[in-house]
């Protein structure tokens, strides 16, 4: 069973449109119990850290996340649910979910630097994946973020992206994945993504 999480953060519309353009139907749930029995899931998001994480804890639902990545359960987190999965955000100065080791940091206030980072950009990918299969290194996916995600391991960073500094852009590790940008916006390589989460078994091929 694919679960999106709803966290209330951000619509959820373009997400669960994407995976039905697969084939496959995702339920929304903010109920922990319904995490607890999900295949695979889906943790997406746009907003603040600091009102997220008190959702999500409100809920029970960080408690639920922890579990299922200890059970093995591919994870895929989007945009903000790819900052709060480190141990704690810049933003609001927010103890986050700690599923990785790091921070999340905010871009450096440069004159010649424009934040939010918003629009198309590319993905350097440093390492093999099998979520990051078949993706031409041209191709360019939609970001809009004024922070991003810093993992402690270098070997987590999966993807990296240039916006007047090189950033990690895309994660992974174990059976969690994750994406600063935003997949299901990202047109046919978006949803190559997608696809391969859903065919993914949780394994990391290095």
């Amino acid at each position: 069973m694919l679960v999106i999480i709803d966290y209330q953060a951000g619509n959820l519309t373009s997400v669960v449109r994407s995976f039905r353009a697969l084939g496959a139907e995702g339920e929304v749930t903010a109920d922990p119990a319904v995490v607890a029995r999900a295949t695979r899931v889906v943790f997406p998001g746009v907003g603040a850290a600091g009102r997220a994480m008190a959702i999500l804890r409100k809920l029970g639902l960080d408690q639920a996340l922890q579990e299922a990545l200890g059970r093995g359960v591919p994870i895929l987190g989007i945009c903000l649910g790819a900052q709060i999965i480190l141990a704690h955000s810049e933003e609001n100065d927010t103890p986050c979910l700690g599923l990785l080791p790091g921070r999340t940091r905010a871009f450096p206030r440069l004159p010649e630097l424009k934040i939010p980072h918003m629009g198309w950009n590319s993905v350097r990918f440093l390492r093999p994946h099998p979520v990051f299969n078949g993706l031409p290194q041209a191709a360019e996916y939609y970001f809009v973020h004024s922070y991003y995600p810093a993992p402690a391991e270098q070997a987590m960073v999966l993807g990296v992206t240039e916006h007047g500094m090189e950033f990690p852009s895309a994660l992974g590790w174990r059976n969690l994945v994750a994406t600063q940008f935003h997949p299901e916006k990202s047109g046919r390589y978006g949803l190559k993504i997608l696809e391969n989460f859903l065919g993914w078994d949780g394994s990391h091929a290095e």
